[in-house]
C-alpha cells in the first residue's frame, strides 16, 4: 500500500460534481434486504451530513426487487435505478453505475446486507486522506469455509500476480474517487480486479481499511465455485492487460523465442548427427524440432502484429492527468 499525497483537484470532464456521494449496489434477487439497506444508508450518510445518491442496479432480477425499489423511490428521492433485461453480471451493473454516478467519491458495495453501510463514512474519510481508491477489508467473515479457504488463496495469488497488497480484493465494499471510476473500463468479470486496473491507469494511492461483515440475513449467496475458476481467467486477462498491453511483443516474443530455440537446438543437433553419416529422415525428433521452430516463428509474428496494433491504437489513446495548470 502506498503512503497518501496531499488531496489534488483533478481537472475532469465534471470538474465539480453536484453530490459528495453516489453509493452504487449491483443487486440479483434482493427484494427482502433492499427496505432494510436503503433505511441503513441513509442512516449512515444522514449522520455525516453529506448529500448523496444511491444507485441501484438491478441485474436481471426474476423476483419483485425492481417493484421493491419504485415502492422505495416514491419515498425517498435520493434513489436512482436501473433494470437489464436479462442478467448480465457485476461487472455490467457497475460499469453501468459508473457512467450514471454524480458523487465526488463513490461506493461499491453488495445489497445482502452482508457490507455494513455504517462503514461509508469510514470509507469516504479515508479517500479525503488522498487516496485515489479504499478496498474493504473483512477480517471476521461469516462465510462457510467453502467460501472462504478459497477466497483465501485466490486473494494470496491475485497480490502476487499483481504487486497491489490488499487482502480481500472480491469485498465489494469499496471507495474511489469519481475519477477512478470513470477511467477505468469493467467487462467480463473484472470487477474484482478494479484496484488492479486502476493502478495500471496510474492510480497509485490505494490503501485498504478493516470493514465489519455480518451473516447473510436473507436468501442465499449467488455465487458458487465456479466462479474461482473464472477468477483465476480472469487474472490471467488482468496481468496480460496491465503488463503486456502496451508491449505484446515481451509476453509472446518471449513465448515465442522459448520454442524456436529449442527447435533450433534440436535440429543443430540432428544436422551434426546427419552430417557424421546418421540417418534422421525417419527419426520422429526431426518433426518436433521442425515444428517447434515454426509455433515459435508464428507466436513472435503474433507479437510483432500486437506492436503494431499498439502503436496505431496508442497515438489516440487520452492519458488521465491528475492536475493541469494553464
Amino acid at each position: 500500500m502506498n503512503k497518501p499525497f496531499e488531496p489534488a483537484h483533478s481537472l475532469t470532464g465534471s470538474e465539480h460534481a453536484s453530490l459528495d456521494v453516489s453509493v452504487i449496489i449491483p443487486l440479483l434477487n434482493e427484494e427482502e434486504s433492499l427496505p432494510e439497506l436503503t433505511d441503513r444508508i441513509h442512516a449512515a450518510m444522514s449522520g455525516v451530513n453529506r448529500s448523496f445518491e444511491i444507485i441501484y442496479i438491478d441485474d436481471g432480477s426474476t423476483d419483485r426487487s425492481f417493484e421493491v425499489i419504485r415502492q422505495l423511490k416514491s419515498k425517498h428521492e435520493f434513489i436512482k435505478a436501473l433494470q437489464f433485461r436479462k442478467n448480465y453480471g457485476k461487472s455490467a451493473a457497475l460499469a453501468e453505475g459508473f457512467k450514471i454516478a454524480a458523487g465526488r467519491y463513490v461506493i461499491t458495495m453488495d445489497a445482502d446486507l452482508q457490507d455494513d453501510p455504517a462503514e461509508i463514512p469510514n470509507l469516504i474519510a479515508k479517500l479525503e486522506e488522498g487516496y485515489d481508491l479504499v478496498s474493504g477489508w473483512k477480517k471476521r467473515r461469516f462465510d462457510p469455509l467453502s467460501k472462504t479457504i478459497p477466497s483465501r488463496f485466490f486473494n494470496f495469488v491475485t497480490r502476487v500476480m499483481t504487486g497491489i497488497t490488499l487482502h480481500d480484493f472480491n469485498c465489494g465494499l469499496k471507495g474511489y474517487r469519481r475519477e477512478v471510476v470513470r477511467d477505468v473500463s469493467l467487462y467480463g468479470e473484472l470487477h474484482r480486479y478494479i484496484p488492479a486496473l486502476a493502478k495500471w491507469e496510474g492510480y497509485q494511492r490505494i490503501t485498504e481499511i478493516v470493514v465489519q461483515h455480518h451473516p447473510r440475513k436473507y436468501g442465499y449467496s449467488k455465487f458458487g465455485l465456479s466462479r474461482f475458476v473464472k477468477g483465476f481467467l480472469d487474472l490471467v486477462t488482468v496481468v496480460f492487460l496491465t503488463r503486456y498491453t502496451k508491449r505484446p511483443l515481451h509476453f509472446f516474443g518471449l513465448i515465442g523465442t522459448f520454442f524456436l530455440m529449442i527447435g533450433l537446438g534440436i535440429n543443430t543437433y540432428l544436422t551434426v548427427e546427419w552430417f557424421m553419416g546418421s540417418p534422421i529422415g525417419s527419426r520422429p525428433i526431426l518433426f518436433l524440432g521442425i515444428l517447434l521452430v515454426l509455433v515459435g516463428i508464428q507466436i513472435i509474428t503474433t507479437g510483432l502484429i500486437g506492436e503494431m496494433i499498439t502503436h496505431h491504437f496508442q497515438k489516440q489513446r487520452e492519458f488521465p492527468i491528475r492536475e493541469k495548470i494553464d
